[in-house]
């Protein structure tokens, strides 16, 4: 996709009237039981946005053309990194706190086994799924997960189609399912807000700041530690979470659908075929979107524009203009450095968990300047540069993830909800137990 395409000043607008609208309306609570749902700004600022797509209202492409919407797609993940090195930004400073909740944050990963555990019985016994509720609830099934399903299985087949259902729920409403989890158990008192706070780090950019949002948003005065141990679990996931899928969950899965008396391949295969076009597409377009670290030159620009977006966001609930300044251009030096180190590293490991290692390590107490950086960045709210996110996220949505959606029908909703329940409680109860 062409500078100025990404540049599109109706998008960046649009994004920007969104986000402040949202700030606006602020932070409500909705009381639910013994505890209260939290609807944060991000939420309005998806839910505009999808109401704003064009692909889900022929009316709105007057103003709003297709080509904007497809802008917003590499949009999401540029505009992510500024709020990853805010989120890194408070790992440095909470260093000791950390290291002393070690080996709870390093075995919660294994509560995210609770996907299965939670999930498949229902799908197999409940709602007689076949084996795509193999690939509906071994993961949480982002990027990584996808790619296990598709080398292993293929994605034509029924394990493909569960997972990309599931990859589906989760893009359009899993950073709202997440952000009121965390917000309602986060009102409950049953846990501990450090392992609340670690169990967010599922290995999404977007989910993992709603739900760190959602519980920052319940705990003000805990804040930066909650977002430390949230953005430290997330950077374990990145580091340990394709492994645990592939050598753990998934032969997990495989075992427990037997066991469970599932179908066979052959049986699953019948009725998925209608959707087998929309997930081949789809994983195409995952293996050919342009990363951020491939033209340097390039994402700078347009990671300009998504922190200047940012930057307005934050004058409502954060800091005026000239003070948040500094702390702005901070986040995008971290970013940048993180993309660059992505580019000539001899390993892979994703952009956002480069960018987060580099914030992490300039707020460390030993590193030279950190006292100012994290004194500058005080002034940048970190759900402030997120809402946008979401704006982003919503207006990104395409026609055939619309089609997906309806495609997957009613079934691999409520198995996504649960997979996504069962991931965050599970890891929730292990490093509870744990700490």
């Amino acid at each position: 996709m062409s500078l100025s395409q990404l540049l599109n000043w109706r998008l960046h607008l649009l994004v920007v009237v969104l986000s402040l609208f949202s700030e606006w309306i602020g932070i409500l609570k909705i009381p639910l039981g013994p505890g209260a749902l939290l609807l944060l700004p991000l939420f309005y600022a998806f839910i505009l946005g999808v109401l704003l797509n064009p692909h889900l209202f022929a009316g709105t492409k007057r103003f709003l053309p297709e080509s904007v919407s497809q802008a917003a797609t590499p949009l999401i993940l540029i505009s992510i990194m500024p709020f990853i090195a805010r989120f890194g930004s408070t790992i440095g400073p909470a260093i000791d706190q950390l290291i002393s909740a070690g080996p709870a944050l390093i075995l919660q990963e294994l509560g995210n086994l609770g996907t299965m555990l939670v999930a498949l019985p229902v799908a197999v016994l409940v709602l007689k799924m076949g084996r795509e509720a193999i690939g509906a609830t071994y993961s949480i099934a982002r990027e990584p997960n996808i790619a296990i399903i598709s080398d292993k299985y293929g994605l034509k087949g029924p394990e493909g189609i569960g997972v990309m259902g599931v990859y589906v729920v989760g893009t359009m409403f899993g950073t709202l399912w997440f952000a009121l989890m965390a917000g309602y158990l986060a009102s409950l008192d049953w846990f501990d807000p450090r392992a609340l706070a670690m169990a967010c780090g599922v290995g999404s950019g977007s989910m993992v700041a709603a739900c760190s949002g959602a519980l920052a948003g319940a705990m003000p005065n805990l804040a930066d530690d909650l977002l430390a141990f949230a953005g430290a679990s997330n950077l374990l996931t990145y580091a340990t979470g394709l492994y645990v899928s592939l050598f753990i969950a998934l032969p997990v899965a495989e075992w427990l659908y037997r066991r469970l008396g599932g179908r066979s391949r052959a049986d699953s295969m019948a009725g998925v075929t209608s959707a087998d076009g929309g997930s081949q597409g789809a994983n195409d377009d995952l293996t050919a979107e342009e990363r951020p670290e491939a033209n340097l030159g390039k994402t700078a620009a347009v990671q300009a524009m998504a922190c200047v977006v940012g930057w307005i966001a934050n004058t409502i609930n954060g800091s005026s203009l000239i003070d948040a300044l500094p702390g702005m251009i901070i986040l995008y030096i971290m970013t940048l450095i993180g993309l660059v180190i992505t580019r000539l590293a001899p390993f892979y490991l994703p952009g956002v968990a480069w960018v987060s290692l580099v914030s992490i390590v300039m707020t460390l107490p030993f590193f030279p300047g950190s006292g100012w950086i994290v004194d500058q960045l005080a002034a940048v709210n970190f759900l402030a540069i997120v809402t946008p996110v979401l704006a982003y996220a919503g207006l990104a949505l395409s026609r055939r993830e619309f089609t997906m959606f309806r495609q997957t029908g009613w079934k691999l909703i409520i198995i996504s909800l649960l997979v996504f329940t069962g991931t965050y409680v599970g890891s929730a109860v292990v490093a509870q137990l744990l700490l």
